[in-house]
């Protein structure tokens, strides 16, 4: 379990992110046009996994904008940005800004990536949703940076997890 906190209050996940070192837990997730989606689907590609607890808050919005931008230049790499949000939302909300460089996954359907993650929020008012976290997975599928943002309102390092990439 990790400790953190929503605007200064203690909160707590259902576990810890995924060493580094380790291979990245398979999942299966929603995409916006509700095909299943597992982490093989990937295989190949530097993956960067936005994880967020919804696309409908400024500093959720913000670490998709960001990621968008900040990695769409990068050779063999894919922003997958994970919510429990549903599909609908996470489609509706890419196709207003504009954003074309990032895949919307969705973990509506039984919460299972936020559990294997370690990344599900066990308590408050977010009980359910994920929690602010960014996991970097190479082509082998091996985890080579993560980071479980302390303050859930606040945004992730995005230069440290694209640096992990170089």
């Amino acid at each position: 379990m990790a400790t953190i906190t929503l605007k200064g209050s203690e909160i707590h996940t259902s576990g810890q992110l995924p060493k580094k070192g380790t291979k990245a837990p398979d999942f299966k997730l929603t995409s916006t046009d509700l095909q299943e989606k597992s982490l093989s689907d990937f295989s190949g590609h530097n993956l960067v996994l936005n994880i967020f607890p919804s696309v409908d808050t400024g500093v959720c919005a913000t670490s998709v904008r960001e990621f968008n931008e900040k990695a769409s230049g990068l050779d063999n790499t894919k922003v997958l940005c994970i919510s429990r949000d549903l599909p609908f939302a996470l489609d509706r909300f890419c196709a207003a800004e504009g954003l074309e460089n990032v895949v919307n996954l969705s973990d509506f359907k039984d919460g299972n990536f936020g559990k294997s993650y370690g990344a599900a929020i066990t308590d408050s008012a977010f009980e359910g949703l994920l929690s602010r976290a960014v996991v970097v997975v190479n082509p082998d599928g091996e985890v080579i940076y993560t980071e479980q943002v302390s303050e859930i309102a606040d945004e992730p390092n995005y230069k440290a997890a694209l640096d992990a990439l170089n």
